[in-house]
C-alpha cells in the first residue's frame, strides 16, 4: 500500500447524480422571480461551485442572487435534494477504500444543512469520519475553505506531508483548485458535471471513467504543484 491515509470526496457529480433536483429547483426559482428559465444544459454548467459564483454566469444579476438562491432552497431542501441517486459503484468504492484502511471524508461546497440529510438518505454517512460542507454564512464558502475545515476536523491540517497522505476526488475544476491550494492532488472523475478538458486544465493528477477505477488510483504517487 502507498502512504495514503485519507481520501476527501466531493458530493454532487462525484458520489451522486443530483442534477435533476438542482435543475428543477433552479428553474422553479427563476420562474417565480421573473427571470428566463434556464434549460438543463445551462444549469449543469453551474452545478458544483457555490451559486453566488455560478448564477451570474447564467444571467442572474448580483442584486438578485440572494433572492433567487433563497427561493431555490425553498424547493431544494424539501423536494429537490431527494431527486437524486448514487452513481453505480459508489457504495462498493467507499467500502473498498475503507477495507484498504483509508479514512474518508466528504468535502462539498453544498451547504452542510442539505449535504448531511442527503448522505443520511443514501445510508452512507457512517462511512465518513467527517462530512464537511459549506456554511450559509460567508466564513466557509469556497472549496479551499471547505477542505481546510475538513483537514482540521480530521486533525491532519498540520501534517507536513499532506500531499502524500491525502487525495481529493471530484468532478469540477473547483475541486482541483481547492485541493491544490493545500498541496493535495485531485483525481478527476468523468461521470460528473465537468469535462476532461476542464479537469486536466485545472491540474487534476489523473482521470477516472468509473468508480471501480478510483481505489487503485488513490494509492498512486502524483506530483502536485502547490498554489
Amino acid at each position: 500500500m502507498s502512504a495514503r491515509t485519507h481520501v476527501l470526496l466531493d458530493l454532487d457529480g462525484t458520489l451522486s447524480d443530483s442534477e435533476p433536483g438542482i435543475v428543477r429547483s433552479l428553474q422553479w426559482a427563476c420562474e417565480l422571480e421573473g427571470f428566463p428559465v434556464p434549460d438543463a444544459a445551462t444549469v449543469r454548467t453551474v452545478i458544483g461551485p457555490p451559486f453566488e459564483i455560478g448564477l451570474p454566469m447564467i444571467g442572474i444579476p448580483d442584486d438578485a442572487l440572494e433572492r433567487v438562491i433563497d427561493r431555490y432552497r425553498e424547493r431544494y431542501t424539501t423536494i429537490g435534494a431527494y431527486e437524486n441517486t448514487l452513481y453505480d459503484g459508489i457504495v462498493e468504492l467507499l467500502d473498498r477504500l475503507l477495507d484498504d484502511g483509508l479514512i474518508l471524508a466528504v468535502a462539498t461546497a453544498k451547504p452542510e444543512q442539505t449535504a448531511h440529510p442527503i448522505l443520511d438518505y443514501f445510508g452512507i454517512s457512517d462511512r465518513f469520519a467527517v462530512r464537511a460542507g459549506a456554511t450559509l454564512t460567508p466564513e466557509r464558502r469556497t472549496k479551499a475553505e471547505v477542505i481546510e475545515f475538513a483537514l482540521r476536523e480530521l486533525d491532519i491540517a498540520a501534517d507536513p506531508d499532506l500531499g502524500e497522505h491525502v487525495i481529493m476526488v471530484g468532478d469540477r475544476d473547483h475541486d482541483v483548485h481547492g485541493a491544490r491550494a493545500h498541496g493535495i492532488g485531485c483525481i478527476g472523475v468523468n461521470w460528473g458535471y465537468g469535462s476532461p478538458e476542464e479537469l486536466l486544465g485545472a491540474g487534476a493528477v489523473v482521470l477516472a471513467d468509473h468508480p471501480a477505477e478510483v481505489a487503485a488510483l488513490v494509492h498512486d504517487t502524483y506530483r502536485v504543484d502547490h498554489w
